[in-house]
């Protein structure tokens, strides 16, 4: 007996419900009468809820599982549908392409939200708040260099790049920044695991250890009497 390839049968639209739904569909589909069609459209729908896994995700969609009917169908079935009959050109229609926001960040390091944040500061009117939200906006750099670099940002630069960002109309005093530590990060980095406390536990150990090897050695009276007794 020659055995059949899958390469000589007939193709699968919708190979999640496998091939004997399909050949189910392709046989509804032959069925003159349309109330037979019908009934039997309904039982396989019923059949698939049963034993096709995919079928456990729509049955809150009692829709989509008719919806999958006619595309195994080729949308060539006639029945009587208990939803809208679906159009083929919505089924297949490709999604319009999302654009992605083209925006020209000057520094990416520090990322868009910075430029915002400087052209916010720009307006204020009060050169005290003004001050205080360059002073903020350059621990915000600080920090956000930091979490994607090894290397610290030295002030200077940050000085630098508010003003870039601002168009000069932000200024910083850099002996003011680095005497009064303006630009400390928002946040710390935590303390590596231990490494001192292990280091110290160690050495109390190996102290332990010295101090009991250099206690007198205790003799042991049985092995050390006199022969004499």
């Amino acid at each position: 007996m020659i055995g059949e390839y899958n390469t000589s049968r007939e193709g699968i639209i919708l190979k999640e419900y496998g091939r004997n739904v399909q050949k189910l569909v392709n046989y509804i589909r032959t069925v003159p009468d349309k109330n037979k069609r019908t009934e039997l459209a309904t039982t396989l729908i019923e059949l698939i809820k049963q034993l096709a896994p995919v079928a456990k995700e729509a049955q809150e969609n009692p829709q989509r599982m008719w919806d999958d009917l006619y595309i195994m169908a080729d949308f060539n079935l006639d029945v009587d549908n208990p939803f809208t009959t679906p159009d083929r050109t919505i089924l297949f229609k490709k999604p319009r392409k999302m654009e992605y926001p083209q925006n020209n960040v000057r520094f990416r390091h520090y990322g868009k939200n910075i430029e915002r944040l400087v052209k916010e500061a720009v307006k204020k009117e009060d050169p005290k708040e003004r001050e205080e939200a360059a002073i903020y906006i350059g621990k915000l750099m600080k920090t956000f260099f930091s979490a994607w670099n090894k290397e610290n940002l030295d002030d200077s630069v940050i000085v630098k790049d508010i003003g870039i960002l601002s168009q000069g109309k932000l200024t910083l005093s850099l002996d003011k920044v680095r005497e009064e530590n303006l630009f400390e990060k928002l946040y710390r980095e935590p303390r590596k695991s231990g490494n001192n406390n292990n280091r110290q536990q160690g050495g109390e150990r190996s102290e332990n250890r010295n101090q009991r090897s250099n206690r007198p050695f205790k003799k042991n009276r049985h092995q050390h009497r006199r022969r004499d007794q």
